[in-house]
């Protein structure tokens, strides 16, 4: 079970993003998050008229490591850690300083 998923919302710990908060859109294989928002990179595209894709810069999302991201508590508004809480067959994430279960 990952502690951080798809639709939960982190803040970024290091970086030049540092303190921003964002929602996960994707959770690659390889232990790398895309944060909608975040890490922003510029992509020189050539035109391909073929496909209809216009040349230029554009800015698109880079993916950050998931060690450089924490969980957002809402009811603290700060940054948690994530606990695992097993009942009986059931896996449940919850929030290390509350214990509150984490909606997602």
């Amino acid at each position: 079970m990952r502690k951080i998923k798809c639709d939960d919302e982190v803040i970024i710990l290091a970086g030049k993003d540092k303190g921003k908060r964002g929602k996960v859109r994707q959770v690659r294989d390889d232990g790398r998050l895309l944060v909608t928002g975040i890490n922003m990179v510029k992509r020189h595209t050539k035109p391909n008229p073929n496909l209809g894709v216009q040349g230029g810069i554009v800015e698109k999302e880079s993916a950050i490591d998931a060690s450089n991201v924490a969980i957002f508590n809402p009811e603290t508004n700060k940054a948690d850690r994530v606990s695992i809480k097993i009942d009986g067959d059931t896996k449940t994430r919850v929030f290390k300083s509350s214990g509150a279960a984490i909606d997602a």
